[in-house]
């Protein structure tokens, strides 16, 4: 059974204006989104903390996230996590990062007897010789510090240091804090972060019956490494449309290139628009899914340029218009096949994946539909109109340049007098 009847050519140029006209309208809605109400980052761009848990009895977001705000956290985003064993799972996401601001630092240092040029002076009486920290270092995510000491640090005292500083907690363990190098009498200590106090404060309002000690994941990243991965994120896909453009203008005439740029932001927006309108997290999965929609839109535009090219020097004389109808009627069945295939393995995540999977099989069914679309209604029109305004203007249009080199192939030059 044939999808479509062979040798029939279809007037997809005449039905341009309406197509175009979606078009624009789909990209400045989505344009729009992207101010009011504006992107919704996942943890990857705006920073924060993401704590996985899977609770031991049920429970609603509701009651997770009431339970969250009583013990100071401030907008906690519940989302219920769907798994097959039936629980309550929830990923939640809070915007602290880390439990050690610079002023707790100072109250840190100042608590573990470590003096400098800022203050050479330390209180003597409340500092014994075996916890006067020389050197104090704290990792990025303010969960540990490092301090080096005169001599061997005495752990309980360490310990006891830290416990007078105000909002700040170590984590419980046998060997925390401990010695981790007994040449420069190295001490690590453990402080609870901001998932650990995060499972704290849900196990004093809802019970340790139902909150479990560990979580399953947690993650965070700061809002400085945010924005430098949403910068890296957006110039990526700059990057790639650039590259495209310079890949096609060489490849096939300048004039196709702008097509091909317009049909891949457009997909970009289209994709980025849906995202924005559904209350979906944008992260570097959606940013991985529209990298890889850019390439998928060009290689389908590239096919039917490729087919554009070849009928030129078939049907010499032909309107271009007509060469494009023609181009894209015989690619036509290729692409509602391999854009239908690759559509059902994607569908198959879109309704069985969860989490990460789930948003990044949504991304990729929007922009094979979009990628789809535009290759024949955006970039396809688009070169078509460039062609004829150059013309105009009193360039060779694509068709009359590609005549004039073809008419020229296996021309014999009559020898000079």
């Amino acid at each position: 059974m044939e999808l479509l009847p062979i040798g029939r050519t279809y007037d997809f140029m005449g039905q341009r204006k309406f197509w175009i006209t979606l078009s624009i309208a789909l990209t400045l809605i989505s344009t729009i989104l992207c101010f009011v109400p504006g992107p919704n980052y996942g943890t990857d761009f705006r920073g924060g903390t993401e704590v996985e848990v899977a609770f031991m009895k049920q429970v609603d977001d509701h009651t997770v996230r009431s339970a969250l705000e009583s013990s100071g956290f401030q907008n906690p985003d519940v989302v219920a996590v769907r798994n097959s064993e039936g629980l309550s799972r929830f990923l939640i996401r809070v915007q602290d990062v880390t439990v050690v601001d610079d002023a707790s630092k100072e109250k840190i240092k100042s608590a573990l007897c470590y003096a400098d040029e800022a203050k050479p002076v330390r209180d003597e009486a409340s500092c014994p010789v075996d916890a006067r920290a020389t050197e104090v270092k704290f990792s990025l995510g303010g969960d540990k510090i490092t301090a080096r000491y005169e001599n061997k640090a005495n752990l309980e005292t360490v310990k006891a240091q830290i416990a007078k500083v105000p909002g700040v907690s170590i984590r419980a363990s046998a060997t925390n804090p401990q010695e981790v190098n007994a040449r420069d009498h190295r001490v690590e200590i453990q402080l609870q972060s901001k998932g650990d106090q995060l499972l704290d404060g849900l196990r004093a309002k809802l019970g340790s019956d139902v909150v479990p000690e560990r979580a399953l994941r947690v993650e965070w990243v700061g809002p400085k490494a945010g924005k430098q991965l949403r910068d890296s994120a957006r110039n990526s896909v700059a990057i790639a449309i650039v590259f495209i453009m310079l890949y096609l203008a060489f490849r096939f005439d300048v004039r196709f290139a702008p097509g091909v740029v317009l049909a891949c932001i457009h997909d970009a927006m289209v994709v980025i628009g849906v995202f924005i309108a559904l209350h979906k997290e944008i992260t570097l999965s959606t940013i991985a899914a529209v990298l890889t929609i850019v390439g998928y839109s060009m290689n389908d535009t590239v096919v039917v340029y490729d087919r554009i090219r070849e009928n030129m020097s078939k049907y010499r004389g032909k309107p271009f218009a007509t060469i494009i109808n023609m181009s894209v009627s015989e690619t036509l069945s290729r692409t509602i096949l391999t854009s239908g295939a690759t559509m059902l393995s994607v569908i198959a995540y879109l309704f069985l994946g969860t989490g990460v999977i789930k948003d990044f099989a949504l991304a990729m069914v929007v922009g094979i539909i979009a990628g789809t679309y535009s290759s024949i209604y955006v970039a396809a029109p688009l070169t078509e109109w460039i062609d004829k305004r150059m013309s105009k203007s009193g360039s060779a249009g694509i068709t009359d340049k590609h005549h004039r080199s073809a008419s020229t192939v296996g021309r014999k030059v009559a020898p000079q007098a």
